[in-house]
């Protein structure tokens, strides 16, 4: 059967299955996602041992060792995978929720009701838990859910899919529910895009290449962000300390995920007194530092590099960080708007009309005041889990959780009204 066959009969499986999701009641999807996790827990051996072909395979072809760190099911990971389903199924389920009713002049009700969006086809690399936190969403919002790891994990994927499908089988819901693509090849993820009459919506997750691959070639509507250009300005009316304190935690804490801080802003009347502290501050973290060359005079002595153009549009996922003094608040949100990629910004101010201009000014998916970039997570935004991030504004924008993984529809009441 050829690769496009056999990705058709496979996304034809998953929306034969999404119909049964869509009417499941919430106490049948929180029963399969408690016993994925027991699962899980029971198999830690078999796991632990097909995920072992994975990273032997990974150290063999020379992968840099924090793509198989990434890799690894340690017992930890497996915990944290079990624990991440349980937590899913305790969340409030969004499916048949009715968001406000209203009367129109001839009697009819109308409101909105949340739905499934029907099959989410799921493209990533490397990690192996994404495969389980994937699914348990999909399957509580009530989709089917189509998996395509890349090819470093597929022995981890294929046998966590096995017990994910056992546990639907056991709860009397479809297999084909959540599948996982058991083909390497890239093709498949080629004719996966191209299924609309079967996928409805496409979620990459991975480095700025695959998710311009999978956007510039599907034919399905993509939830995306290219990359995390986060900001952190430190406004003329900031407690310098707290503005020291989220830099650093911005940029230092984990820097090479999508809501570190990749530029610091610094306003001119602050620039003498905020410099130094947070430079200093900085290089103890190890941090390199990139700057503009009015910053670079009030760092004296701190080492640092000059930065170019094309620092201030990168995202370094390291310990380097772009720093410009700016000369107004408006300077501070015309760069954002330039070289920013709408992730998240934040803010440093006591101004409290300054806080809220900035709220409303900058169109980010999150735009903070006095809190670190880091906070740009679904966790811990309280979706209690996410799916992805969204920098597109149309269906979800930011951190999406299992509202994102639904649409609504107008359901209406009448009384025998015919329209004239």
């Amino acid at each position: 059967m050829s690769i496009a066959a056999e990705m058709s009969q496979l996304a034809g499986r998953a929306k034969t299955a999404s119909r049964k999701l869509a009417t499941l009641r919430s106490g049948t999807k929180n029963a399969a996602l408690l016993a994925m996790a027991e699962g899980i827990e029971k198999a830690k051996a078999h796991l632990q041992s097909e995920n072992q072909k994975d990273v032997a395979a990974a150290e063999q072809k020379g992968l840099a060792s924090a793509m198989v760190d990434r890799l690894r099911l340690t017992d930890k990971v497996i915990a944290q995978m079990a624990q991440g389903l349980r937590e899913v199924a305790a969340l409030p389920d969004p499916v048949g929720s009715v968001s406000g009713m209203w009367v129109r002049p001839n009697g009819l009700k109308v409101g909105k009701m949340r739905i499934p969006l029907g099959v989410v086809c799921i493209v990533y690399e490397s990690r192996p838990n994404v495969t389980v936190d994937a699914a348990g969403l999909c399957l509580k919002a009530g989709n089917s859910v189509i998996l395509r790891g890349g090819s470093e994990a597929i022995y981890s994927n294929l046998a966590l899919a096995e017990i994910l499908q056992k546990a639907l089988s056991v709860s009397q819901i479809p297999s084909d529910a959540i599948q996982v693509v058991q083909t390497t090849d890239r093709q498949a993820v080629l004719e996966l895009l191209k299924l609309e009459q079967y996928v409805d919506l496409a979620i990459p997750r991975g480095g700025e290449g695959l998710i311009r691959f999978v956007a510039e070639n599907s034919r399905v509507p993509v939830i995306k962000h290219y990359k995390g250009v986060c900001h952190t300005y430190v406004d003329k009316d900031a407690d310098l300390e707290m503005g020291v304190k989220l830099a650093v935690n911005g940029k230092a804490q984990r820097p090479g995920v999508c809501n570190a801080t990749e530029t610091l802003l610094i306003h001119k009347d602050v620039s003498k007194d905020f410099v130094p502290k947070v430079g200093k501050a900085l290089r103890e973290a190890g941090v390199e530092l990139r700057v503009c060359p009015v910053t670079a005079k009030l760092l004296g002595e701190i080492p640092h590099k000059a930065a170019t153009e094309d620092d201030y549009y990168a995202e370094f996922l390291d310990l380097i960080l772009a720093v410009r003094t700016v000369d107004s608040f408006d300077d501070a949100v015309a760069h954002i708007q330039k070289y920013g990629s709408d992730h998240t910004e934040t803010i440093v101010t006591q101004n409290y009309s300054t806080a809220q201009r900035f709220l409303e000014t900058v169109t980010s998916s999150c735009v903070f005041v006095n809190a670190s970039t880091r906070f740009s997570d679904g966790f811990e935004l309280g979706l209690g889990a996410e799916i992805g991030i969204s920098t597109s504004k149309i269906h979800a924008y930011g951190p999406m959780g299992l509202e994102g993984l639904t649409t609504e529809k107008f359901i209406v009441y009448g009384d025998g009204q015919a329209r004239g």
